[in-house]
């Protein structure tokens, strides 16, 4: 069998799906091969993109994205969706081509060490030198990438050995189960939990997934503990739970902290200190903690936990619902949300440019329990995570690890791809859409009816709020940018702006309607930025 035939013949093995990537020369045979498959190939109009979309398959399906890139600049533009994927937590297989290992007449042309590049960025990096190594190679590939903690695991296939022959055969994917939790942990954390005076949960991006929403809602109703999620952890608990507080927003004093302050223990389930640092909810290193994770924690100075439940997260919180029988009351989380939701539930006054909280209100009001956003970064996303309510698991898909630009349009079509039945919205900034604008065309060829909504500011307005914060000159902030309808139609999608007078719920239901990409371009006012994150939280005092 030729090599690159065993390799799409492995990947379908794996359960792969889809391939999204941009072939080169280099990666002929394997392009020539995903031809003669049935796996669904996504040809992107750069790497980055494709990186992008395999990292949100990863963490929408728990089974690894796959991207692919040719060697050299193609390997090196797949390197920011890598990164992103290993600290998210999504699996994530990449793959580039090589020159030759033997009789490379083209020299040192294009040639980077692209292993070497990407080892420290992944769980693995590795070369396939030899055919007969390629189904053992993507095997530990698959498994490395999506054990606990899921990331990212990189391939570097050398266009000789892609052509070759070999008479190695497919290895058969074999299922591994996560192990139960030590009954020990269950009792000594249950009994801190009984003993705590005020215990509130902090949920993470780690227990984003159906089976712990699950457990964990019941956990709450059963208990009375009240749960924080933080940004990448919104909709394991559905915000209309009476035990939700919502989630974390800006890495500062903000709302929930006048419930987490007054907490003497705290549980965290399937949390990252690379997401929600300790720092913010331990500064005082007052917080006794019990950790609950399908694998150990990361130390950190102020992130020591006392006791860590290790095995499935699902079991875990059954177990301890068990043995945590009595109800109580928590005025102070009680509190807490009542003052949060009054925040949320704050009249917004209408105006144009809208302010963010009119923006978040109009697109929950369009927006079904299931359906999804898909944030990129920037200032919105911080509005988004703290007045946006959230009702299921990965029904808002963000990143607050590698926190890149870019990311949103691509996830937002991946997620219609896997979702064709749901309302999918990518809400993304000027300046993070015009990085991957190109893959418009893409949505196109491919038929994906997303609906984009760009809030512009014709600015970096995230880096605006901050440089006025430190108290620093308005300077080099500020651009120039394209029509973006015209855009939008220029590669054959609607665009849409939003003017004076218009509503955006109204024009939002209009968009959807067309089932088809469309492209609404709406101009945003980010003078609140100021006022609320530093004036307003920076004068936070919590009455209860």
């Amino acid at each position: 069998m030729k090599a690159s035939d065993l390799f799409v013949a492995q990947l379908k093995e794996e359960g792969v799906e889809y391939v999204f990537g941009l072939p080169g020369e280099e990666n002929l045979d394997l392009l020539e091969s995903l031809r003669n498959s049935d796996i669904k190939l996504i040809i992107t109009r750069h790497e980055q993109a494709a990186a992008f979309m395999a990292a949100a398959y990863g963490r929408l399906t728990g089974k690894a994205g796959v991207c692919f890139s040719t060697l050299g600049p193609g390997a090196t533009n797949l390197v920011t969706g890598v990164a992103q994927a290993q600290l998210t937590g999504a699996p994530l297989i990449s793959i580039s081509g090589q020159k030759a290992l033997i009789d490379n007449w083209q020299a040192r042309f294009q040639l980077v060490d692209v292993v070497r590049m990407m080892e420290p960025l992944c769980k693995k990096a590795v070369t396939i030198s030899d055919p007969g190594m390629i189904p053992t190679v993507l095997r530990n590939a698959f498994k490395h990438a999506e054990a606990e903690r899921p990331g990212a695991v990189h391939i570097e296939l050398p266009e000789d050995v892609a052509g070759e022959d070999t008479d190695a055969v497919v290895q058969k994917r074999s299922e591994t189960s996560i192990p139960s939790p030590d009954p020990k942990a269950i009792e000594t954390a249950a009994g801190m939990i009984r003993e705590a005076k005020n215990p509130l949960i902090i949920v993470s991006s780690g227990a984003n997934r159906k089976a712990v929403t699950e457990e964990l809602e019941d956990f709450a109703n059963r208990t009375g503990i009240y749960v924080v999620h933080t940004q990448m952890g919104k909709g394991v608990v559905p915000d209309d739970c009476p035990y939700s507080l919502f989630a974390t927003g800006i890495h500062a004093r903000d709302y929930v902290n006048c419930g987490i302050d007054g907490a003497d223990l705290i549980i965290t389930v399937g949390y990252d200190i690379v997401e929600y640092p300790p720092y913010l909810w331990n500064g005082k290193l007052d917080k006794k903690i019990v950790n609950i994770d399908f694998v150990e924690s990361v130390p950190d100075r102020y992130f020591n936990p006392a006791v860590e439940v290790i095995g499935d997260i699902s079991s875990s919180v059954r177990q301890l619902a068990a043995k945590v029988p009595e109800k109580r009351e928590f005025p102070v989380f009680e509190n807490t949300r009542t003052f949060i939701e009054e925040k949320i539930n704050s009249p917004v006054k209408k105006s144009y440019p809208p302010i963010p909280q009119e923006v978040v209100k109009s697109v929950r009001e369009v927006l079904g329990r299931e359906d999804i956003i898909s944030l990129d970064n920037g200032i919105y996303k911080l509005w988004f995570s703290r007045l946006y309510r959230a009702y299921a698991p990965n029904t808002v898909l963000l990143d607050n690890a590698l926190a890149t630009m870019g990311a949103g349009f691509s996830a937002g079509l991946v997620a219609k791809l896997l979702h064709p039945e749901r309302r999918i919205l990518a809400v993304c900034g000027d300046g993070g859409f015009i990085m991957n604008c190109q893959e418009l065309e893409t949505a196109v060829r491919y038929g994906i009816p997303l609906v984009v909504l760009i809030l512009n500011d014709n600015a970096f307005g995230f880096i605006k709020w901050k440089q006025k914060k430190m108290r620093f000159e308005d300077f080099a902030l500020d651009y120039g940018n394209p029509d973006f309808a015209l855009l939008a139609e220029s590669f054959g999608a609607t665009g849409i702006k939003v003017k004076e007078n218009d509503d955006l719920k109204e024009v939002l239901e209009k968009a959807f309607s067309l089932n088809k990409l469309v492209v609404i371009e709406c101009p945003i006012d980010y003078s609140v930025n100021y006022e609320t994150f530093s004036i307003e939280l920076g004068n936070l005092v919590c009455k209860f």
